[in-house]
């Protein structure tokens, strides 16, 4: 037997790698998160169930058509290297068309089960991250993740808006806290894979300013994401409950950020990165668990 087709991923695999299941995965989560905090009490689990699809789908479909346009860059970067389009194992017809279906599909759940707002609200989120951020940030200027982020900050408005059927300033507030938090958690990547960035010809922060200077400015996003996480409980959004977790998580996010700053390695900046996932998964999560002990 080829030993070569035994460490080949199935297709399926491959077409599941494109999406980038665990980045949607966060995004989906802060969608529902919204869905749930929208509603005074429990949602309408149909629309939920609808919106979680319908999301998914076109977040997965701007993840592959972010895969197709950047197949060159990829295959430069140990980190993506093995993805399908940078390998040529599924062509730029196929990931298209892939995408298409995902994306059309998405965009039918959303209007037909949940609500035009939404459906309108996600294709543009598709369009900024897709379109803007990869084609026309990422390349050009070294501030690509600061400028493109609105876009991957969107998923709590969009589920908001999926049960509200609006999006009020309380959303906006959840929208800002990923803004802010994008920044850091991407440059602590960048800072560790730099060497791979500069090969890709990406201008990313660590490549155009230096690893101090990045150090410098992971470090005051962090310390803006631990101000900006108050605002929930300052516009009585929540309670206690979820002010004292975000104290806790963003003081120990911040923490992460000056040793970074003082005492830079790429271990630290691996453990940040990581820490900074599991942050935003249990930020938000506080955030419907006080919720839900203020509906007690």
């Amino acid at each position: 037997m080829n030993t070569a087709s035994l460490s080949q991923p199935s297709l399926l695999r491959q077409y599941l790698v494109l999406t980038k299941p665990r980045v949607t995965q966060l995004a989906v989560f802060c969608a529902v998160i919204g869905m749930f905090l929208a509603s005074p009490g429990l949602p309408n689990m149909r629309v939920v169930i609808a919106a979680t699809v319908g999301i998914w789908l076109l977040a997965a479909a701007a993840f592959s058509v972010n895969c197709l346009i950047e197949h060159e860059i990829d295959a430069k970067m140990l980190r993506t290297a093995r993805r399908a389009t940078a390998r040529g194992t599924i062509s730029v017809t196929q990931a298209l068309f892939f995408a298409g279906v995902l994306g059309g599909l998405g965009m039918l759940v959303l209007y037909n089960w949940v609500n035009p707002l939404t459906m309108w609200l996600t294709f543009a989120t598709f369009v900024g991250y897709a379109i803007i951020y990869t084609i026309l940030l990422k390349p050009l200027t070294p501030q690509n993740i600061v400028i493109g982020g609105l876009s991957g900050a969107m998923p709590p408005a969009l589920g908001w808006a999926a049960i509200a059927n609006s999006v009020p300033a309380e959303a906006w507030v959840l929208v800002l806290i990923i803004f802010i938090w994008t920044p850091p958690h991407f440059w602590a990547l960048a800072l560790y894979r730099s060497r791979e960035y500069e090969k890709s010809g990406l201008p990313m922060l660590p490549v155009t300013h230096g690893r101090k200077f990045t150090q410098l400015y992971v470090l005051l996003y962090s310390l803006a994401l631990f101000a900006s996480t108050l605002l929930p409980f300052m516009v009585r959004m929540s309670g206690l409950p979820y002010l004292a977790a975000a104290v806790v998580l963003s003081g120990l996010f911040v923490w992460y950020a000056w040793r970074l700053y003082r005492n830079y390695s790429d271990a630290l900046a691996r453990k940040l990165f990581h820490y900074s996932i599991v942050y935003l998964s249990l930020l938000f999560g506080a955030l419907l668990i006080d919720h839900w002990i203020a509906l007690v």
